[in-house]
């Protein structure tokens, strides 16, 4: 569980990021999940675009991902949300979160 000063911190960090994933009227898909966990292992914090042809809501999209991922919510604006997952592989952490 985040912080709201680990949530700032995030949000900080993840605004000049462009949206690495799109989901689209398919929703959220077996690989969907796949491939926003090999980014998440990579990057740590990614930032995803629903379509408007999705008909999602944004907050709930944001938060099934996340629970299937076993990420952390991070924002949820608009058409975009942002989530976090620390890396596995030590070798992967970039992000230092404040205490």
């Amino acid at each position: 569980m985040l912080t709201s000063k680990q949530r700032a911190y995030l949000r900080r960090l993840a605004n000049p990021i462009e949206p690495i994933f799109q989901i689209g009227k398919a929703g959220i898909t077996d690989e969907t999940v796949k491939q926003t966990a090999l980014a998440l292992e990579a990057r740590e914090l990614i930032k995803i675009h629903i379509l408007e042809t999705a008909l999602l809501e944004t907050k709930a999209c944001c938060n099934e991902l996340s629970c299937r991922l076993g990420a952390e919510p991070v924002q949820a604006i608009g058409s975009k949300f942002v989530i976090y997952k620390r890396a596995d592989k030590p070798a992967n952490r970039k992000i230092e979160l404040p205490h």
